[in-house]
């Protein structure tokens, strides 16, 4: 009795005021910043097809919430106002969270994604107004009568002069601001703080005056206020930032404290029976409404159906609505949670409709193979050399100079900063218009571009010609980062990835013991998903050589060929390497000693009976036999071959290049010999680099030679690539 009477209490406590004054707080920033992102002007605009979906979408589920909730309950005192309000909260839509998932889940810049963050956007923006409406007509009680018709114009009247206030000073005041305080210098103290005074005093005017809401009376000042600008853009920052770090997690438990789990009816069916109803509502109102307006537009019935679902997600602000509801007696606790559980549930199934999206589109995807090996003569050869700062600057200016050729081939060079996504570094983010706008204010960073971007341009002022470079960057958590690579890849059609070694190297010449493992992960995952062939650089002091002429042979560059497409890849590369007057490249064929006896050769002869090998090693002999006849024949390109028994001959004959090249091109399947590798698995460090490539970059390998292991993309896995900008609709 005494455990039950004390377990009573402390689900009866109270939350503490303070509690309750940081939440409203805290949802007045939101609602301020919600406002501020949005452009109302397109509500006078011609409307488009995003409008279109957006509002047949409200206008199915508002009709079918408002036919079929007064049959439900929800409210403890049924009422013509309540009806209209849960209606048309259900007909909404939370925005920021809908553009984050479709940001998240890689489908923001495909047409189904720009079409559905666009409609989430006219649907937040129409159902939050309506109820900003709403709540300067209906008192907040139990029925949710309509007020006295003095006080409703009362507080119409100081809102529309807060919000002309706001939309003609404001203006002049942030140009001001802006304009004292450029890009790149901190903004002033004493400009922040009157900026922060003004806004404040124009979000509480008409609340303080008429007892208008304080969050929608945000909302509406963020809609009027200016959008561009970098004071603007240094709220929206700074308040999300701030909403993410501390308010959203109090909010939440405040949300389920307030709403008290402990008195929802577990045991009687209708609680369940409205919670389901409601999300079918939900649901089956937008998908009804888009299906309509997909059929007016000439959509497909699959996607009109997926942007129905996504346009269901509800957020904080509907969470927030329930919650009110709850505090003021307008609903009871029970039904408050159903509502509460049905805006969470909205999420839940998105990345299955985000997942099915994608795998519509792929089907779609034509398949095509970008590698070296058949990239047509006349065609520019696309290069993305993928950096992680200034250390690697000298090899990428290196590798750009030997990859020039002759001048009157095309070469685009792509030069992409690997930036890890941190909380300091995303709340210095500003998104652009166009790709791969995204511009970090964040000074560390911001200092590190400028020096890499220096550099290279310095080296273009002199040797530039017949080069076009251009700068780019991967800013993503490391676990996402292979994706920014691969859909920054396919889309600007390279044939070619080069990343670095996941270890930096030490004054002394040798590599840091474990190295990134963050960045090798990375690796390993463009590796497995990139849409064209990879190339990973291990680097040796290949920058450090002195500048290659054109004059004469200057740096000496070897590839090996053992066989198989990667190896294929390899050469292929070597082929553009050897046009550059200042190379001196030689190719060095390893090949098994079929005459020699012994039970290595003889597994491997059984092991080469098969179709496949066979047909791989008559692509090779063909391959290489082209190379030979336009680089060997000539005298450009020197060669040798080795036949070798075993992999202990071919482990000793990769040893003795010690000191000969600044440079081994390797391919890294490691060929169609597997005698000649066998057992060299044993002691890898790196598998990712491939059996040559490891043996070659070992920490104990006595080759001091830069190693670049190349990798040819293969049309297997293509469907795994897909354009960031895809069309489905």
């Amino acid at each position: 009795m005494i455990i039950a009477n004390i377990s009573q209490s402390s689900l009866n406590f109270e939350m503490p005021s303070a509690v309750d004054s940081l939440v409203g707080f805290g949802m007045m920033l939101y609602m301020f910043v919600l406002g501020l992102e949005l452009d109302p002007n397109v509500l006078i605009k011609k409307p488009e097809r995003e409008a279109k979906v957006a509002y047949g979408g409200m206008i199915s589920t508002f009709i079918l919430a408002y036919i079929v909730t007064p049959y439900l309950h929800y409210s403890q005192v049924p009422s013509t106002g309540f009806n209209l309000a849960l209606s048309i909260t259900v007909s909404g839509t939370a925005s920021p969270l809908l553009s984050r998932i479709v940001t998240d889940l890689k489908i923001g810049k495909s047409d189904i994604g720009h079409l559905v963050s666009a409609a989430g956007i006219h649907t937040d923006m129409v159902s939050t107004l309506i109820i900003s409406v709403g709540f300067m007509i209906l008192d907040a009680d139990k029925s949710l009568s309509i007020r006295d018709s003095h006080r409703i114009l009362f507080t119409c009247c100081t809102l529309v002069i807060q919000t002309v206030f706001a939309a003609t000073v404001s203006p002049v005041f942030f140009a001001w601001v802006n304009h004292e305080n450029p890009e790149g210098k901190p903004v002033k103290g004493s400009h922040l703080v009157v900026t922060i005074g003004f806004v404040v005093v124009i979000c509480v005017s008409s609340a303080a005056i008429s007892g208008y809401s304080p969050m929608m009376s945000a909302y509406v000042t963020g809609l009027v206020l200016p959008r561009e600008g970098r004071l603007s853009k240094l709220m929206i920052n700074k308040i999300n930032h701030f909403l993410t770090k501390i308010i959203f997690p109090i909010y939440g438990l405040w949300v389920f404290w307030v709403a008290g789990f402990h008195e929802f009816q577990l045991g009687k069916l209708g609680t369940w029976g409205r919670l389901f109803l409601l999300m079918v509502i939900a649901m089956l109102g937008k998908v009804i409404g888009t299906i309509a307006s997909g059929v007016m537009l000439g959509f497909q019935l699959p996607e009109s159906v997926a942007i129905g679902l996504l346009l269901t997600v509800k957020g904080h602000f509907h969470m927030l609505l329930a919650t009110t509801a709850i505090q003021k007696e307008i609903i009871t606790a029970s039904t408050g949670l159903v509502m509460i559980l049905t805006s969470m549930l909205t999420i839940i199934h998105t990345p299955k409709v985000i997942e099915h999206i994608i795998k519509r589109a792929r089907k779609h995807t034509p398949r095509h193979r970008k590698t070296l090996q058949w990239l047509e003569p006349s065609t520019e050869l696309r290069i993305m050399i993928c950096i992680r700062g200034p250390q690697n600057v000298s090899s990428t200016i290196r590798l750009i100079e030997m990859s020039q050729g002759t001048p009157n081939l095309g070469l685009a060079i792509y030069v992409t900063d690997m930036i890890e996504l941190t909380e300091k570094v995303a709340a210095t983010a500003v998104n652009g218009e166009g790709m791969n706008t995204l511009t970090v204010m964040n000074k560390s960073v911001r200092q590190m571009r400028e020096q890499i971007t220096g550099e290279i341009e310095a080296y273009m002022a002199e040797n530039g010609e017949g080069v076009t470079i251009r700068r780019m960057m991967a800013l993503s958590m490391l676990t996402r980062m292979h994706q920014d690579i691969c859909v920054l890849a396919k889309d600007l059609m390279v044939s070619l990835i080069i990343l670095p070694f996941h270890k930096n190297r030490r004054e002394d010449g040798k590599f840091d013991g474990s190295g990134l493992s963050g960045f090798r992960n990375v690796n390993r995952k463009v590796l497995r998903h990139a849409p064209c062939s990879v190339g990973i650089l291990v680097d040796r002091g290949l920058g450090s050589t002195k500048r290659m002429s054109r004059s004469f042979e200057s740096l000496n560059i070897a590839v090996i060929f053992m066989g198989g497409k990667d190896d294929r890849e390899a050469l292929s590369y070597s082929s553009c390497v050897a046009r550059h007057p200042g190379v001196r490249l030689t190719v060095i064929r390893l090949l098994l000693d079929t005459n020699a006896n012994n039970s290595s050769t003889s597994a491997g002869k059984k092991w080469f009976k098969h179709t496949e090998q066979e047909e791989e090693m008559k692509l090779d002999d063909e391959y290489f036999t082209e190379f030979y006849d336009k680089h060997v024949a000539g005298g450009k390109v020197a060669y040798t071959e080795r036949h070798l028994i075993n992999s202990a001959a071919a482990l000793s004959t990769l040893q003795s290049l010690d000191k000969q090249y600044a440079l081994i091109i390797v391919g890294r399947g490691g060929g169609v010999n597997s005698t000649l590798t066998v057992g060299m698995s044993d002691w890898r460090e790196s598998p990712e680099l491939g059996p040559i490539g490891d043996i070659l970059s070992a920490s104990d390998s006595p080759v001091t030679a830069s190693i670049l292991i190349i990798q040819q993309h293969s049309i297997k896995g293509e469907i795994d690539g897909l354009d960031d900008d895809f069309s489905i609709m």
